[in-house]
């Protein structure tokens, strides 16, 4: 089977929102962006010379709205089914985040109380569900699908054999993409231990690349460095009783 390519379809901004378009044997796409842009994604694909009747598959990274937004309306314009994880599955079928978010630092405080990460859509039932490590070579490209919990409980990344690592919002770039090739977290994080500890876990497999939901490709040495320190800091706060290892990596008030 051929390489896989990867390629970004901007969502919203030049970077600020990102799905991927997977091109091998047959296209896959990765994640769904924002409400309302199903048309504007399958256009985008069209642009790239793919028919998106050709697409055999939507893999949504996660259950936040930004990233499944258009999961429903993006599968019955190109026919393909979602492959989505068990543990967002509640969020998925109800087209909403009901739980809390986390937020990180003063812009995810602020970022939280904004209208649109409460934002509904239309709801839908993956397909493919996902419970552990699942190849995508019967959709067409020579890629893994990998659990990597701690943004939310069903976050995972799609991983391909030439090294490229779609992350979703395992790490990111600061405000929502906008400073160009510096790690960072996302607004939010469920669980900040566990998802540094999903992120270790990918950089450990070697990618080539990073690819992000919000932000530029970053380079994985880079990505390395900054998790090392992200986990110093963390460990920090655990023993200080800032952060509480046990309930997931909640902060107290103000911590950042």
């Amino acid at each position: 089977m051929s390489p896989t390519k990867v390629i970004a379809i901007p969502v919203l901004g030049r970077h600020v929102v990102n799905a991927y378009l997977l091109l091998g044997r047959r296209p896959v796409i990765v994640d769904a962006g924002t409400p309302g842009s199903g048309r504007l994604i399958h256009d985008r694909v069209t642009a790239h010379g793919v028919d998106p009747k050709d697409v055999s598959l939507i893999v949504v990274t996660h259950g936040h709205v930004d990233h499944f937004g258009s999961a429903a309306e993006l599968s019955r314009l190109t026919g393909a089914p979602i492959a989505g994880h068990v543990a967002d599955l509640g969020t998925y079928r109800a087209g909403r985040v009901s739980e809390p978010y986390r937020p990180i630092g003063v812009f995810g405080h602020l970022f939280a109380r904004s209208s649109r990460v409460r934002e509904s859509t239309e709801p839908f039932d993956p397909t493919v569900l996902i419970r552990g490590e699942t190849r995508l070579a019967d959709f067409g490209v020579q890629a893994r699908i990998m659990p990597t919990p701690g943004h939310t409980p069903g976050s995972v990344s799609v991983l391909t054999d030439d090294g490229d690592l779609v992350a979703g919002d395992l790490v990111a770039t600061p405000f929502l993409g906008l400073v160009k090739g510096r790690p960072a977290n996302p607004p939010f994080h469920d669980d900040r231990l566990g998802n540094l500890a999903s992120l270790r876990e990918m950089l450990a497999l070697r990618p080539t690349r990073i690819h992000v939901g919000h932000g530029a490709p970053l380079d994985p040495d880079r990505v390395g460095r900054w998790a090392a320190q992200e986990q110093r800091r963390l460990d920090r706060l655990v023993t200080r009783g800032r952060l509480h290892a046990a309930d997931g990596g909640s902060r107290r008030p103000g911590d950042s």
